[in-house]
């Protein structure tokens, strides 16, 4: 039996320092008019706050997170998608993003 690490659901650049979180997505409402609130929590505690995004909608919501470096070829991140769709919210974990990243990316207020 082999044991391997996880893979972050972001891919890190090695020069660059990254703070390891999770992104939460919780959904409102149902069918089209679903609307996704997706926040990044630092596990490290520090940094600057969060800001929410939001998705309306299904697709929109799958297309942000594709802007966002998410690979939806992570168990991790298939069966979280799953979850919100079966429960009302889930977390991707396992992120590894800079804070230059989550600025790009509107996770954080600058």
């Amino acid at each position: 039996m082999s044991a391997s690490a996880p893979r972050p659901a972001f891919s890190p650049e090695a020069d660059v320092p990254h703070t390891r979180g999770f992104l939460h997505i919780v959904r409102y409402g149902t069918g089209p008019r679903a609307l996704y609130v997706l926040t990044y929590h630092r596990l490290d505690g520090g940094g600057a706050s969060a800001k929410p995004l939001l998705a309306e909608g299904a697709q929109p919501l799958l297309d942000l997170l594709d802007r966002m470096g998410v690979d939806f070829r992570l168990n991790e991140v298939r069966g979280a998608l799953e979850d919100i769709l079966r429960l009302g919210s889930a977390n991707i974990p396992d992120l590894w993003l800079s804070d230059e990243e989550m600025l790009e990316k509107g996770l954080i207020e600058g």
